[in-house]
């Protein structure tokens, strides 16, 4: 990037998606990478970047804005969590994100049977 500082989530996925969207249209990985890179304002080793990722993946969900809060949790859950972020490259912030998720999911679904 020009000024320095790594793309937010959603700037990512947003570049992800054109990527994914250029490659559908049929445009070699030059075209594509020159076209993405003039597009966001990267340089092309960049734009191919974005755009193997794009093979790989195809398009993603962009992220919505997120905010900051505080929870307390026992230290032994927190240190579990931390390992199983290192271990898996994750953040802490999308983990619990995902945990949150499913778990708010399945309490909407309301109880099981069984």
């Amino acid at each position: 990037m020009r000024d320095g500082r790594r793309a937010r989530a959603d700037e990512r996925a947003t570049r992800v998606n054109a990527a994914a969207e250029l490659l559908r249209a049929g445009l070699a990985m030059v075209a594509a990478s020159r076209e993405l890179a003039g597009r966001f304002g990267l340089s092309e080793r960049q734009a191919r970047r974005y755009l193997e990722h794009a093979r790989a993946v195809g398009s993603v969900e962009v992220p919505g804005p997120s905010t900051v809060f505080t929870v307390r949790l026992p230290e032994s859950l927190l240190r579990r969590l931390r390992d199983y972020a290192h271990d898996s490259g994750r953040t802490l912030s999308s983990i619990v994100a995902q945990a949150l998720d499913e778990f708010l999911g399945r309490a909407r679904a309301g109880p099981r049977d069984g």
